[in-house]
C-alpha cells in the first residue's frame, strides 16, 4: 500500500537535506511552487 504521508515527509527531507526552499525545487524540476507544497503536505500523491 502507498503511504503519502511518508513519501510527502521523504519529499520534505530530501529537499531540506539538499539546503533548497520549496521555490529553488520548483524551480529546478520546472513545477509550481504551490505544487511542492501539495507534494509536502501529500496533498496531490492520491
Amino acid at each position: 500500500m502507498f503511504d503519502t504521508m511518508k513519501t510527502a515527509e521523504k519529499i520534505r527531507e530530501a529537499r531540506i537535506a539538499m539546503n533548497m526552499t520549496q521555490m529553488n525545487l520548483a524551480d529546478a524540476m520546472g513545477v509550481s511552487c504551490q505544487a511542492v507544497s501539495n507534494w509536502e503536505r501529500g496533498d496531490s500523491l492520491r
